[in-house]
């Protein structure tokens, strides 16, 4: 049997548009054979589309997208990720399903029945569980084919050490007799989550002899980002068809070619956190009807990292570098970005705040800083002013802001409120410090060349908003901070976990109030979205209270 990956890349809510990419997606795995051909979950309507399925003008129109789809399935088999109306008067309007359409024919429904509600998930909130006793298969080609729908093919007891769910939905579909089991997902980036794929995928075809197809959608959808990376591992549990990461795909495979495929599997983690990065930027712009784009660009190695990935998102012409010097603004930081932006190709801008900056001093009462934390109101005035130059160009010129404040500082605060926190997309909200190096440095290996300038990487951090100002005057050393903010956010370690691990008891819980903190969370919770690349991240799955009064206590 030919089975076909059709990894495509969906807009929430573009109902017409998402159609039309699958209708295609079937053509083309009509012409190279195909008996079956598999999409990704809720490709018709945008997985991350959220309250939209509460919406009674969606429901209304549920069958819309199956009506356009089901005459396009003539002599082949496809597996759509859809809703469906749930047609009783009790529980959600609506299931997660998979629709199985044969040759013009809609067979039947797969209804996705463990529904997530942690991180970015919220499942419950929208759609009704798969009634009790609902597993069936359906005939493709002489196969008996067993279909599930994310969450439920991810709760393998052999698997995992801890689950989330009593049942297991995909071992209920295989005890039925299934000769091959389908899993279609909507599986968002993380780091390593390609590879736990693999091998989840890979164990279970491996244990139960069975061939696997996991097709995963590819986009970005606010700050989510998701990777494909879809895959078909043979009853020996070897991947015989891998899709790329971070592209969309559509090619087919016949089951038992027994030929092991890893093109997808390319690159190590960095070069993956950088493609998300990408995918992210140039996603959320096209996708919003942005076609230019600004930041403000420092000199520092944030603001270098992001020119440089917003460049790659959306080609140099559109892309606008400001760079806004204040008294406090060194020599080199203006002669440093000056010469990534001749790098990049990109076009830039020189809007000097330092007379904006005296006007509002002597207008304020206020004293210009001598040093670093003596007159914060001052400190910050410098990236309100900046702030306020970008939204005013963004405004003018219809270019997205891209805001440029890394993991490290947001989730210690150590950033300003309506200054550099402004913006439209976060791009580094969930990168840490040490990870804007490493994707900085890949990224010059990665071209071949010097894009960011070494002088950019290497130089101290500064925010530069007081004389000779570093960003080790007011927190720890980011390789030492950066470990304890991953284990903390990451893994959710407790103190003692995170203490236990090497690191100094004072500390850990130094960092640990200043990002639970009141002020900071409140700082956090009106960022931009933000591009999520790990798990438990800053951004739409962290939920905290703002007003609290809670302290740990070393």
């Amino acid at each position: 049997m030919k089975v076909t990956i059709a990894q495509i890349n969906t807009t929430n809510g573009d109902i017409a548009g998402n159609t039309a990419k699958i209708v295609d997606a079937i053509a083309k795995a009509r012409r190279q054979g195909s008996d079956l051909v598999v999409f990704p979950e809720l490709v018709t309507h945008g997985y991350t589309s959220q309250d939209w399925f509460q919406d009674r003008d969606i429901i209304s129109h549920v069958d819309d997208a199956l009506t356009a789809i089901v005459p396009a399935t003539a002599g082949i088999t496809a597996i759509v990720g859809t809703v469906r109306r749930n047609e009783d008067n009790d529980g959600r309007r609506l299931y997660n399903s998979a629709a199985v359409i044969t040759d013009g024919k809609l067979v039947g429904f797969a209804d996705k029945s463990l529904l997530p509600e942690y991180d970015v998930f919220d499942d419950p909130r929208w759609f009704e569980p798969s009634p009790p006793g609902s597993y069936r298969l359906f005939d493709v080609a002489g196969k008996k084919i067993g279909v599930v729908v994310c969450e439920d093919f991810w709760n393998d007891k052999t698997f995992w050490k801890d689950r989330l769910y009593e049942t297991d939905p995909t071992d209920e579909v295989i005890k039925l007799g299934a000769d091959v089991l389908v899993s279609i997902n909507a599986s968002p980036y993380n780091k390593g989550k390609i590879r736990l794929r693999c091998d989840m995928v890979a164990h279970r075809a491996k244990l139960q002899k069975l061939p696997i197809v996991f097709v995963n959608l590819i986009g970005g959808n606010d700050g989510i980002v998701f990777d494909g990376a879809s895959l078909i591992a043979d009853e020996e549990g070897d991947i015989i068809l891998q899709a790329p990461a971070f592209e969309e795909f559509v090619e087919t495979v016949e089951l038992d070619v027994r030929k092991p495929d890893a093109r997808g599997i390319t690159g190590g983690e960095i070069a993956s956190i950088h493609n998300a990065l990408v995918l992210g930027i140039r996603d959320y712009a096209q996708k919003n009807g942005f076609k230019r784009a600004l930041l403000g660009l420092s000199g520092g190695i944030d603001s270098a990292l992001v020119a440089a990935l917003a460049t790659e998102a959306l080609g140099p012409e559109n892309v606008l570098c400001v760079m806004m010097p204040s008294p406090f603004s060194s020599t080199g930081s203006i002669a440093d970005s000056e010469e990534l932006v001749k790098n990049l190709g990109c076009e830039s801008r020189l809007e000097p705040i330092s007379d904006a900056f005296e006007i509002l001093l002597k207008q304020l009462n206020l004293h210009k800083p001598t040093k670093g934390g003596e007159s914060l109101a001052a400190e910050n005035m410098q990236s309100r002013l900046r702030g306020l130059i970008l939204m005013a160009i963004s405004n003018a010129e219809g270019r997205l802001l891209l805001s440029t404040g890394n993991k490290s500082e947001l989730a210690v605060g150590y950033c300003t409120l309506y200054g550099d926190t402004n913006g439209g997309l976060a791009v580094l909200g969930d990168v840490l410090k040490t990870e804007v190096w490493a994707i900085s440095r890949e990224l010059n290996e990665r071209a071949g060349r010097e894009v960011i300038p070494n002088r950019i990487i290497d130089k101290p951090p500064s925010a530069e908003l007081a004389p000779n100002q570093k960003d080790e005057d007011s927190l720890p050393p980011y390789p030492v901070m950066d470990p304890i903010l991953e284990m903390y956010f990451e893994q959710k370690a407790s103190p003692d976990e995170i203490v236990a691990a090497g690191h100094d008891r004072e500390r850990v819980y130094w960092i640990l109030n200043k990002v639970e903190h009141p002020a900071n969370e409140f700082k956090r919770q009106q960022l931009p979205p933000t591009i999520i690349v790990s798990k438990n991240a800053i951004g739409i799955g962290r939920r905290r209270p703002i007003t609290h009064k809670y302290r740990r206590q070393a």
